[in-house]
């Protein structure tokens, strides 16, 4: 069983959800995003394994921010923009196998696990 959380060690809930997995007894596999962000191909990826769209991950503030148009770009521009400014995106994202969940609430990702 391999676990990867995209983690932002100074997001309360990132941290929330990362000690809620190891309470489990999984040691995951932590991808710090904002350090090593995922290319458009691996966001592509994660958010089939979500079943959400790229604009149901944005942190609309840091989109802003970082001078993303939401609105304005279909899905395939948006999951560029998001691979350009990791910041915009929302965390923890906790990903197993075929599937993934967000983790917020942290309790998302009892079921996954």
């Amino acid at each position: 069983m391999s676990v990867t959380i995209y983690h932002n060690p100074r997001c309360s809930k990132s941290r929330q959800t990362l000690e809620l997995i190891r309470e489990k007894g999984v040691e995951p596999q932590i991808v710090e995003y904002l350090d090593t962000p995922p290319s458009a191909a691996e966001l592509k990826d994660i958010l089939s394994k979500l079943g959400m769209s790229a604009a149901q991950i944005v942190r609309k503030k840091e989109a802003k921010e970082e001078g993303i148009d939401v609105e304005a770009l279909d899905n395939d521009a948006l999951i560029e923009a998001l691979a350009a400014h990791p910041r915009a995106i929302e965390r923890p994202i906790v990903v197993k196998d075929a599937k993934a969940v967000m983790g917020r609430p942290p309790q998302n990702v009892i079921d996954l696990i």
